[in-house]
């Protein structure tokens, strides 16, 4: 059997360790940093914090100890909040070992840095003698939910190495889980993060009660700023008509589940941000880390995203989100090619 290390048992982090433990081929372990998510799928094979009412199989083992969860590992997956990962790899790195794999399951942008997630943990575990880790970057539409009580599901496996890709392909693969492989890992991670901006926007449209044609409208121009970026960024264009760009954003900016859109659409409705997160317990929408970072990549390499500085002023200014839209909508006419 492979060693499986997922570190972070927020919802996405369990799905993973779900979908790994499952298959009966691997032993995974599951580091949460809440004492209480340890105890509850151990007493009860449940994340009632995170996860509720899916069952963790009996193959998965959680641990509060960093030291004791990538032990022995052969594949690392990181599954924390974007704004922990580089503590976290610090913190991981005097028990990490250079022929291990590593995976980012983790969709964010680097607030100051700007840096996509794979090249935090580059960054961090070759400074200072490290060494340079073979990574791949994992993302696509799957809710957690869905993913964990085995709904099918479609997602990528980004790779600068092909049998590294391959490897996580055939680790995570199922008849219920398919992993494709790419070797655009800059589209694939820029998409995982891009698309929770655009999904708020189309929240606030929700919250407004705009109808279907204003957030088909702003899915579309939404894929067409976020791809200006990816490409100015070194990535491909054709990465975003597929699973890490246009199936994530359409799942994201529509989907009932999304924490992003439901983000958006509370503040559509009039609350402010600071009450919107108490309210969500823990939970994490990437988004929100990620406007900032998002503008400030787009300003490093001279694109035009209107849609994320809209919602950068809705989430950071206190712009009112009704006049968000309406200067989104009257913004000097242009060809839709720009």
């Amino acid at each position: 059997m492979s060693e499986i290390a997922i570190i972070g048992a927020g919802a996405w982090g369990t799905a993973l360790a779900i979908v790994a433990g499952r298959k009966g081929t691997h032993r995974v372990r599951l580091w949460a940093y809440e004492a209480e998510v340890c105890e509850s799928i151990r007493m009860r094979r449940v994340n009632e914090k995170f996860l509720d009412g899916q069952l963790v199989p009996e193959t998965v083992h959680t641990t509060n100890d960093l030291p004791e969860a990538v032990r022995d590992a052969e594949i690392v997956v990181s599954a924390m909040p974007s704004n922990h990962c580089r503590r976290l790899y610090r913190a991981l790195r005097p028990h990490l070992k250079p022929e291990m794999l590593f995976v980012s399951a983790t969709k964010g942008i680097e607030e100051g840095s700007f840096r996509r997630m794979t090249e935090v943990a580059t960054e961090t575990l070759a400074g200072d003698g490290g060494f340079v880790p073979r990574m791949a970057a994992l993302s696509g539409p799957s809710f957690a939910k869905e993913v964990a009580r085995g709904d099918p599901t479609a997602v990528s496996a980004a790779s600068q190495y092909e049998d590294l890709a391959k490897v996580i392909q055939q680790a995570f693969s199922d008849p219920r889980f398919r992993v494709y492989t790419n070797d655009d890992v800059i589209g694939v991670e820029l998409g995982g993060a891009l698309k929770n901006v655009i999904a708020i926007a189309a929240g606030v449209c929700s919250g407004l009660e705009l109808g279907h044609n204003s957030v088909a409208a702003l899915i579309t121009r939404g894929l067409a700023e976020m791809t200006r970026l990816v490409v100015a960024c070194g990535g491909r264009r054709e990465t975003m008509a597929g699973l890490a760009g246009l199936g994530d954003l359409v799942l994201t900016c529509t989907g009932g589940l999304s924490r992003n859109r439901s983000v958006g659409e509370q503040l559509g409705r009039g609350r402010k941000l600071p009450e919107i997160i108490a309210g969500m317990h823990g939970m994490v929408a990437e988004g929100v880390l990620t406007t900032h970072a998002a503008i400030g990549l787009a300003q490093r390499h001279s694109v035009e995203m209107p849609i994320a500085e809209k919602m950068y002023e809705v989430l950071h200014d206190g712009k009112p989100p009704h006049e968000a839209i309406h200067e989104l909508m009257t913004r000097s006419a242009k060809s839709e090619g720009g």
